[in-house]
């Protein structure tokens, strides 16, 4: 759906005036929320220009921090980025790799995947990306829907478990290893293709040519390509950098850097990725979440902005309240967090004209805390750091206004594949808590009569990939995205998530049960991994818990207990107390038919790799019920 005009108001620092969103109402409720575009529709070119016009504007600019062997990091400058965006694309060409190609990258988070994803477009092709965690099934599925050419792995290992698969995919003709050099090599082998054939190839891409396709990571049935184009790309991108200023436009003097270590082969690594490279803000790549490997590229980087998940955040408060007990401080720490939230509150009460914001008490008390508690959290992601970006799942009022009282403000953002990443994100200076924000610059968000979300936009997927109905089919219907999920519009058109439209419970009863809030709600508690709802046609709402591993051996060392593993403490009395007392806390949220009566503790968490899980932290909620059915029927049977 094409949209209307462009907001071209600007304040006295030339950054952009909030518009606040156009809603309409039926039966009394608001059903539709719409923003402008804060940036024009891009009508020529594509991706692949980027970094060329980077090059030529700011050649000297940093742009990417590169991540060395022995740890160090290495600036690249946009001139740099460009050249060797130039030389892969000549490599790609000199191996015969034609325009419309798809090229597929199995890789963790690096440099070398925003270096070839760049070098595909210059080329020609379509980036197809893979987790580095799927199995060879899920790899050869998407290998051969999508027909791909060529396949980048990160590691030997990688490439070796597809060895054996080749023989069924016709398509590949192509295989290359990064920690093998190939990435380099295909440099070396372009060095005689002419720099005007990267040129002619680049001239042949528009707005509506193909630029990847992403395959959605699958809850239930087979994954579907999304396909993708440049144009979707531009929408997101050019009104995020716009509306999200503080992260993307850099103050005389002020460095803005972004350290991303979410995957690229999810849609909202790769929007960021590129919104960092189209506003020329330093980004670097960790490929590592562990605490051991992340933590060291931090304090090294040192960002100013991290692009994150709900889950994550909650590991952090967590580990930083475990580590105050440890040391005997952990009064001074919940005090900390109750000034934090409540500062947080005033600050989301004076922004939104609905209080004063922090009294003169509030900020003597936050000034205080600021070196012993605060401090010590921004230090630990690098100590720079003022914004996140948080998508995935709903992070929670309370931890967002924890944060906000810490000095990092956050970002909230909800959207699909199917989106190109964000359609809603909390509008700078104007948070509402507990939300995820307004539409995005250029989208309509709308809420159907059963409550399912509706987006339209310009960055909202040309269709899914099918090649036996030849290409792409449609996946709007009269220009509207269906999501699944459900929501709710408030009269100033903040939208909440309130579930999944296919993970509903009917109980017995009747009454219906959306089960993310008090999921998420119990997911925050540091004794707690994962939490799924189950009572579909059952009497009443019960849950299966898992145990946090670090949250676990803390509260054993607290509580004088020798350690042992998460799977010895089922049907631990004590342990059961304290699990107890947050369901209890959490049916305060809901209504009695909704609330929590039973629950079951298993003896393993659930894992990407058990296939639990989907790559970005989502359950797989017909996995889980198969493999601990048992368990499910034991909490109606006892």
């Amino acid at each position: 759906m094409s949209t209307d005009h462009v907001v071209q108001a600007t304040d006295y620092d030339g950054l952009p005036v909030l518009v606040e969103p156009e809603t309409r109402r039926l039966d009394g409720a608001v059903r539709e929320a719409y923003v402008p575009p804060f940036a024009p529709p891009v009508k020529h070119g594509s991706l692949a220009d980027l970094p060329f016009d980077n090059a030529e504007t700011a050649p000297a600019a940093v742009v990417l921090s590169r991540r060395l062997a022995d740890g160090r990091w290495t600036d690249v400058t946009a001139a740099d980025f460009a050249g060797q965006v130039l030389a892969v694309a000549k490599g790609l060409i000199a191996e015969g790799l034609v325009p419309g190609d798809r090229i597929a990258v199995m890789a963790r988070t690096t440099y070398e995947w925003t270096l070839l994803d760049f070098a595909a477009w210059a080329a020609g092709l379509v980036t197809v990306p893979i987790y580095p965690t799927s199995s060879v099934f899920q790899t050869r599925w998407i290998l051969h829907d999508s027909g791909a050419v060529a396949l980048v792995t990160e590691t030997p290992g990688q490439a070796a478990a597809i060895g054996p698969e080749l023989e069924r995919m016709p398509d590949l003709r192509h295989l290359w290893v990064m920690e093998k050099g190939h990435v380099e090599r295909l440099a070396e082998l372009g060095a005689q293709v002419p720099d005007g054939e990267v040129g002619v190839r680049r001239g042949m891409l528009g707005p509506d040519t193909l630029a990847t396709l992403i395959y959605t990571s699958g809850t239930t049935g087979r994954p579907k390509g999304c396909a993708l184009s440049h144009g979707n790309f531009f929408a997101e991108v050019d009104n995020a950098i716009e509306l999200l200023y503080p992260i993307f436009k850099a103050k005389s003097g002020e460095d803005v850097s972004v350290l991303l270590f979410l995957p690229m082969s999810h849609v909202f690594g790769r929007m960021v990725a590129i919104a960092c490279v189209r506003a020329r803000v330093r980004l670097g790549h960790a490929p590592s979440l562990k605490a051991e490997d992340l933590l060291p590229d931090l304090a090294a980087f040192r960002p100013t902005c991290l692009l994150t998940i709900p889950y994550m955040l909650e590991k952090v408060y967590n580990s930083a309240r475990a580590k105050a007990e440890t040391g005997g401080r952990v009064t001074v720490f919940d005090r900390a967090s109750a000034v934090a939230v409540r500062y947080g509150e005033a600050l989301e009460a004076r922004q939104t004209g609905t209080g004063g914001g922090p009294n003169r008490a509030l900020k003597t008390a936050r000034s205080f805390y600021d070196p012993l508690v605060y401090r010590r959290i921004r230090n630990a992601m690098g100590g720079k750091v003022k914004y996140a970006i948080c998508g995935g799942s709903p992070l929670g009022r309370r931890l967002a206004a924890f944060y906000a009282g810490a000095g990092i403000e956050i970002f909230e953002g909800y959207g699909l594949t199917e989106t190109t990443g964000a359609s809603t994100v909390t509008p700078p200076l104007k948070p509402r808590l507990g939300t995820v924000g307004w539409p995005l610059p250029g989208t309509r968000v709308r809420i159907a009569a059963d409550g399912e979300i509706l987006i339209a936009g310009d960055h909202v997927l040309r269709g899914y990939w099918d090649p036996q109905a030849g290409g792409v089919v449609p996946a709007t219907r009269d220009g509207w995205l269906p999501t699944g999920d459900l929501g709710e519009l408030d009269d100033e058109g903040y939208l909440t998530i309130t579930g999944r439209k296919k993970e509903l419970l009917i109980t017995a009863g009747g009454k219906s049960v959306a089960p993310a809030p008090l999921e998420n709600w119990l997911r925050q508690h540091p004794l707690i991994s994962q939490c799924m709802l189950v009572g579909d046609g059952r009497p009443y709402v019960a849950a299966l818990i898992t145990l946090d591993p670090d949250g676990i051996t803390h509260w054993r060392q607290m509580n004088g207990k020798h350690p042992v593993p998460p799977e010895l403490l089922v049907g631990d009395p004590e342990l059961e107390a304290v699990l107890q007392r947050a369901l209890d806390e959490a049916n305060k949220l809901v209504s009695r038919p909704e609330s929590i009566r039973r629950f079951a503790v298993l003896p393993v968490d659930f894992t990407e790799t058990a296939g639990h899980l989907t790559p970005s932290m989502k359950l797989r909620r017909q996995h889980v019920m198969q493999d601990f059915a048992a368990e499910v029927e034991s909490l109606y049977t006892r």
